[in-house]
């Protein structure tokens, strides 16, 4: 099972200098994957009484891509979304930035998609919030055109490209594509269509039943469910021996992958946050990475 780590979007700050500092000891430690979760505007409370979304106008969040980019200079990590709000960008420019992404890693990245929650966000980019279940499965189908095809000419519902192409097309032909999911028409989409899967909860009897779902829709499919990864997340909130306990639990529970999420826990700087991921990374025993 690889282990990697939840970029802490929100406590991170805006310091490059301190991003990079963080990446190379993430790396050190020997974890192997950085997953970063995306909002590309929050709403501001005062305009919407009431409001009850987990981040807001001032939670800080780095665009993912070009975080990437960044990031792909200075480590040899695998890149991971978790996930990017597929149906309020557009498709074409997601496929071009994600095989960006693909190509300065080295092939070392996996697009994370979901529907996300937020109606402000998808105002603010001109995207309807009401059909954006039905027009990602659509978008996933084009996306992966749009990766594998020199010239693609394509007519759906909500996507139209005709006789256009991505170059230079990214490593992998095509990129994974994992999808965040807990509700079953999500699940079931995971299933039918997903390289991957991001469980919202952890291992337990939920968890088996999302997952019998998932498999279901893929036996229907025609697809072999076993070839489904699993990445399940572990935090921080009752100590590094229960994150480490957590690990272990989603390797018996057949993930694949597994990240360790150092936010909201009382880390206060960037130095906290490494501390917290050492002590994990000892606590599994992950080998180091020696810096040269």
């Amino acid at each position: 099972m690889q282990v990697g780590v939840v970029f802490p979007q929100t406590e991170i700050g805006a310091d490059p200098v301190v991003i990079r500092a963080y990446a190379a000891a993430v790396e050190e430690l020997g974890f192997q994957h950085i997953l970063a979760y995306d909002h590309v505007v929050g709403a501001d409370p005062e305009v919407y009484p009431g409001w009850s979304g987990p981040y807001d106008i001032d939670t800080t969040f780095h665009e993912p891509f070009v975080l990437y980019g960044f990031l792909a200079a200075i480590t040899s990590l695998e890149m991971v979304t978790g996930v990017i709000i597929a149906p309020q960008r557009q498709t074409a420019l997601l496929a071009k930035q994600a095989a960006e992404v693909d190509i300065l890693t080295g092939g070392k990245f996996r697009l994370g998609v979901g529907l996300g929650w937020n109606h402000v966000e998808y105002e603010a980019l001109d995207k309807d919030f009401s059909n954006r279940g039905r027009r990602m499965s659509e978008q996933i189908e084009l996306l992966r055109l749009l990766w594998t095809q020199r010239s693609v000419t394509f007519a759906g519902r909500f996507e139209t490209v005709t006789g256009a192409g991505l170059a230079p097309l990214p490593v992998q032909r095509p990129i994974p594509i994992w999808i965040g999911a807990s509700t079953v028409p999500a699940l079931k989409r995971a299933g039918r269509l997903a390289d991957g899967w991001f469980p919202q909860l952890p291992p337990g009897e939920r968890f088996t039943e999302a997952l019998a779902v998932v498999h279901e829709s893929a036996r229907a499919a025609g697809r072999d469910p076993a070839a489904i990864g699993i990445e399940g997340r572990v935090g921080l909130s009752k100590g590094a021996e229960a994150a480490a306990k957590g690990v272990s639990d989603w390797r018996l529970a057949g993930a694949t992958h597994v990240s360790v999420n150092t936010m909201g826990f009382g880390a206060t700087g960037v130095d906290a946050h490494i501390a917290a991921l050492a002590e994990v990374a000892h606590l599994i025993g992950l080998p180091r990475n020696p810096v040269s």
